[in-house]
């Protein structure tokens, strides 16, 4: 990954915005966004709360669309895909992480992880999603027998199961304890070292930038500046 011109761009975003009308209030959320994402590689998403971090995660994952500019998935333009089509790239290409588990309590963590592979045209087998974030001695319980930390690996095992092209993960920390959101850190780093996951974490917390591949910062709907980390840190290192 030290050379990212030799790995084909995932996503290519060219002159991006979104703009959210309120009324006679009119919100520009993203502004001109030029951004390729490489795949296999791991990305931070870093910005203050507000700053068009998420918006940009909704769009790159088929969950809103682009005001104006343009929007390429490997081959396929996703600018104007009906919801139909944006439906089917969701649920073949893309697992999503959000900093609230979303589990549903009356199903065991196998069986959340269930729900997702029986959608999903090439899914892994369920045990072996949780076996890959470590909770395969945990895959019996509820979710209310299980830590925080340990639901959101549910939550990871439950995106990863449909083997995602893109993980995207919003604040997958952001409820979770310093020894937790390390353990959980872990996890999506193994996933995208082990699987080759292409993987992009947003996050308001700049000591997880280190671990990246590549930093991209956005303030007020901008891509400020991006960095390459020349040497990643493991999640082990990162203090906050």
């Amino acid at each position: 990954m030290s050379n990212l011109a030799e790995h084909r761009p995932v996503f290519t975003l060219r002159d991006v915005a979104k703009t959210y009308t309120m009324g006679e209030v009119r919100v520009s959320a993203l502004r001109n966004v030029n951004l390729e994402l490489y795949e296999g590689e791991f990305v931070v998403l870093l910005g203050a709360s507000g700053s068009g971090k998420s918006t940009l995660l909704n769009i790159l994952g088929g969950l809103d669309t682009p005001t104006t500019g343009t929007l390429q998935y490997l081959d396929h333009d996703l600018t104007h895909a009906s919801d139909g089509m944006l439906t089917a790239f969701r649920r073949e290409h893309v697992g999503f992480v959000f900093q609230f588990y979303n589990l549903i309590p009356s199903l065991t963590a196998l069986e959340n992880v269930q729900l997702v592979t029986e959608i999903s045209p090439h899914p892994m087998d369920p045990a072996e999603a949780l076996r890959l974030v470590g909770l395969e001695e945990r895959m019996h319980h509820f979710p209310a027998q299980l830590s925080g930390g340990e639901q959101q690996r549910v939550a990871i095992a439950r995106a990863i199961a449909k083997q995602p092209d893109m993980l995207l993960c919003d604040e997958p920390t952001g409820a979770l304890d310093f020894r937790t959101g390390k353990l959980v850190l872990e996890v999506l780093d193994r996933i995208n070292r082990e699987l080759g996951t292409t993987t992009a974490v947003i996050t308001h917390n700049a000591a997880i930038a280190g671990m990246a591949h590549r930093v991209i910062h956005i303030s007020s709907g901008c891509i400020t500046r991006i960095e390459t980390n020349a040497h990643r840190v493991s999640p082990g290192e990162i203090q906050w």
